[in-house]
């Protein structure tokens, strides 16, 4: 933990994916910094507001009526010119004119590994909050967003099983996950898939086709869940290999897509929202720097980027997985 001098006036700004919850977590950001009465200004399109100088001032005002809506007010991107000095000098430069001496950055980990490098490079107090439906940061048990997402996919996927139960089909859904398996795994148990794949864990076809053959002998439909980073391939791909051995079945694929982002936030998800709002403002009053909020056991802690990103988060396969298999019989 870095210790830094006393601050007056708060940058917050979202980057990367957007992830349901993310205006809640705005709203906590400037209301809570006007509450410790700081001025808050709102930094557009993640990073490349700060490039652009893209800053506006924000009252308690402009986040009313935003704790229910989906997406971000304050737009998101990725931003290639942040990622040379060129555009990071640009950015600090955007700070010093607005008179901005500390950032709250709402994002996942590639926002908190640019803000890693501003820190280093110039000295900007940042602590970070977590926006990200995939569920894959260390330093905390949940993100904002994933609680969503899940329960989007879990919804659809509930009627997708009416349907495959109607006409005895085999139905592969794709979900959101290139690198992470935790929204596939979660819908998987809540939805009563009978197969998960995800790129945490190595499966191969005839293991699925294991798992067909004993559904097929007493259930009428099957769902097969595939996070998009299945080392397999996606939905498309494992439904074609499995197609290939098991010609009989009747195939069907949806891929889910970012629908899983949009929507309103779930309680779950406001909650937690509000609540890193809060704390991260605090944090940056109590001169902290260089750290993420997150939630571990019901209660809000704060872990260095460095570890936050480092360690990541591998979905915890073995009991859900476990869970999956006895449930699914």
């Amino acid at each position: 933990m870095k210790k830094v001098k006393s601050i007056e006036h708060i940058g917050v700004f979202t980057s990367g994916g957007d992830a349901p919850g993310m205006n809640a977590a705005i709203r906590a950001v400037v209301r809570t910094a006007h509450y410790h009465g700081l001025q808050v200004s709102g930094i557009m399109e993640g990073y490349n507001g700060l490039v652009t100088d893209d800053v506006k001032a924000l009252g308690t005002r402009d986040v009313s009526n935003i704790i229910q809506r989906g997406g971000t007010i304050l737009r998101s991107a990725r931003s290639k010119e942040f990622m040379t000095l060129e555009g990071r000098l640009a950015a600090k430069k955007t700070l010093d004119k607005h008179g901005i001496d500390a950032l709250v950055a709402i994002g996942g980990d590639g926002t908190f590994r640019g803000a890693e490098v501003f820190i280093a490079e110039h000295g900007v107090p940042i602590v970070g909050i977590t926006g990200t439906i995939d569920n894959d940061m260390g330093g905390t048990d949940t993100t904002i967003g994933f609680d969503t997402a899940t329960n989007t996919a879990m919804e659809l996927v509930d009627r997708i099983r009416d349907t495959a139960s109607s006409h005895d089909r085999l139905f592969f859904v794709e979900v959101m996950g290139r690198s992470s398996g935790a929204i596939a795994m979660h819908c998987g148990v809540a939805a009563g898939a009978e197969f998960v794949m995800i790129p945490e864990r190595k499966q191969g076809i005839v293991e699925l086709i294991a798992v067909l053959e004993r559904a097929e002998k007493s259930k009428s439909s099957v769902i097969v869940i595939v996070a998009e980073g299945d080392e397999e391939g996606g939905a498309y791909e494992v439904a074609r290999k499995v197609k290939e051995r098991y010609a009989h079945y009747e195939t069907r694929v949806s891929v889910l897509g970012h629908v899983q982002r949009g929507g309103n936030p779930t309680v779950a998800d406001r909650i937690l929202a509000s609540r890193s709002g809060v704390t991260a403002v605090e944090a940056l009053i109590a001169g902290h720097a260089g750290e993420m909020v997150g939630v571990v056991n019901g209660e809000m802690v704060l872990t260095s980027f460095s570890m936050a990103v480092a360690a990541g988060k591998v979905t915890d396969n073995k009991d859900l997985d476990r869970i999956l298999t006895i449930l699914s019989t």
